[in-house]
């Protein structure tokens, strides 16, 4: 689209509901300690639901199974950040990010690799069968789940914050908490390299060719499917980093986390509009300031403010804030 047809209107819903809960918190401090915390668990979500958004939004693939890539990722990060305890005990932050990047890294590769067999075997038999991919693709969550619990084990595994990580900086009254800032800078990162890559690179352009009409982008010599594929191994990447990220913000892991994740993922993708990487950060942050906001707000009602949130951006925009017809 051009830049004088964007719809900007989207975009303002972050900052107005940031303004609509200072008065309900009522402490200036408190207010912006839980806005920075929003933004950083909405950044996550956003790195997390950034894959699935790729994966259906390009590819039209329902995957339910995307919650065994975040639980993949966070326990391969676990041993990882095992073996580098001289790093991770630091007191510095450099050091301890020379640790952590490592340990992303290598979740992102074994979570790719596995996400490879997983489009092979299980996803690519269902191609335009919706029905069965959600079905099929909830099995293989399952299977994969039971599988960490063979390597891992069944129970909850802690992954503590690097010794530089922990803790908060002042801002005035405000405490922000150091990870919280990582987590934003991280996810703004994903989010201008995805930007970049779909609407400035030859690939990007061969992908939503691709999207648009199959069958002329490959009367030109172009494989479609190995894009295709490359997409889906991508979208189980970010999954994984996703799941470093999550885990370290939660400080331990479980085999069940990814399926816990899915439901905020699945809210998020609905309030982008199914499939747009913009529409999807909008929702992210959306989804993690309200649920912040009400957490402290009002506590009983926190677990159904993201339903209600998906419920008013929908009553508004029933194909959700951007929908992909018209964000790519």
């Amino acid at each position: 689209m051009k830049t004088l047809d964007f719809d900007w209107k989207p975009l303002l819903l972050v900052p107005v509901l940031a303004l609509l809960a200072l008065p309900l918190v009522g402490s200036t401090s408190t207010w912006l300690t839980l806005t920075v915390a929003g933004l950083a668990m909405g950044m996550i979500v956003f790195i997390i639901a950034s894959g699935l958004t790729l994966v259906f939004g390009l590819m039209d693939v329902l995957n339910f199974g995307h919650g065994v890539f975040i639980a993949l990722g966070a326990f391969v990060a676990t041993s990882v950040l095992a073996a580098m305890g001289d790093w991770t005990q630091s007191q510095s932050i450099l050091t301890n990010l020379v640790a952590v990047l490592p340990a992303m890294l290598v979740a992102m590769l074994v979570a790719g690799a596995v996400g490879l067999a997983f489009e092979r075997f299980i996803v690519r038999p269902v191609y335009g069968q919706h029905l069965k991919q959600i079905l099929i693709t909830m099995g293989g969550m399952i299977i994969g789940e039971e599988i960490i619990k063979v390597i891992w084990g069944p129970a909850q595994i802690p992954l503590p914050l690097p010794e530089g990580l922990r803790g908060s900086w002042l801002l005035g009254d405000a405490a922000i908490e150091k990870y919280r800032v990582l987590a934003v800078i991280v996810g703004a990162v994903v989010f201008a390299l995805l930007a970049w890559t779909l609407a400035r690179t030859k690939i990007g352009l061969l992908i939503r060719a691709g999207v648009q009409d199959r069958e002329m982008v490959e009367s030109l010599g172009y494989r479609i499917r190995v894009l295709f594929i490359g997409i889906f191994v991508a979208g189980s990447a970010l999954a994984g980093l996703g799941g470093v990220m999550w885990g370290l913000y939660q400080q331990n892991v479980i085999p069940q986390m990814g399926a816990q994740v899915n439901v905020l993922i699945f809210i998020v993708i609905i309030i982008g509009g199914l499939g747009s990487t913009t529409g999807a950060l909008i929702g992210a942050l959306l989804v993690g300031l309200m649920a912040n906001y009400t957490g402290f707000i009002a506590p009983k009602v926190a677990l159904f403010s993201n339903i209600a949130l998906m419920v008013a951006i929908l009553l508004w925009r029933p194909q959700g804030v951007y929908p992909v017809a018209g964000s790519r």
